[in-house]
């Protein structure tokens, strides 16, 4: 019986070494795949708190169930022009202990994806989305972009290289 129990966990961990769940989203007809793991929330903000001197990639901020979260332009994180809305969708992510809130043109579908489907970026992807990239999978009908949450979020370091390169 020890043998059996041994033998179904580890075919267990097998499948989840093996697989993995993303949420996917999509800026400027660009389809992106987040780890499910790492998505708090997803929801449409209609007011949005303006934030004083923020950089031009924070939205803002807004109230989510008594916390308060920094929204996050995607587009013009990605060097992208907005989008003239008043309703944005938005994933949370949890990012250094704090929550974020995503701003994305929309929300896709849940899918499971296995892990040797993910291949290396293209050397023709811009450096800004290689950058923010863990990699990219071919779908049937779609390009997705593996997203690096950290990165994304990673405005610490990228201020720091910008001031080394001024």
């Amino acid at each position: 019986m020890n043998d059996l129990t041994t033998t179904k966990k580890s075919a267990v961990t097998t499948k989840e070494v093996d697989e993995r769940v993303y949420v996917t989203v999509y800026v400027e007809n660009q389809l992106f795949g987040i780890p499910v793991e790492q998505v708090q929330d997803i929801l449409v903000t209609e007011q949005i708190a303006n934030i004083p001197l923020a950089p031009k990639e924070i939205a803002g901020a807004i109230n989510l169930r008594g916390r308060i979260v920094t929204v996050v332009n995607v587009r013009n994180r990605l060097g992208l022009p907005e989008l003239e809305t008043d309703q944005h969708m938005c994933v949370t992510v949890e990012h250094g202990h704090e929550l974020y809130s995503l701003m994305v043109d929309s929300i896709g579908a849940v899918i499971n994806l296995a892990f040797n489907k993910i291949e290396q970026n293209p050397n023709t992807l811009d450096p800004r989305w290689q950058g923010i990239s863990n990699g990219v999978v071919r779908l049937e009908k779609d390009l997705m972009i593996v997203l690096d949450v950290n990165s994304l979020l990673d405005f610490k370091n990228e201020a720091a290289s910008t001031a080394t390169v001024a």
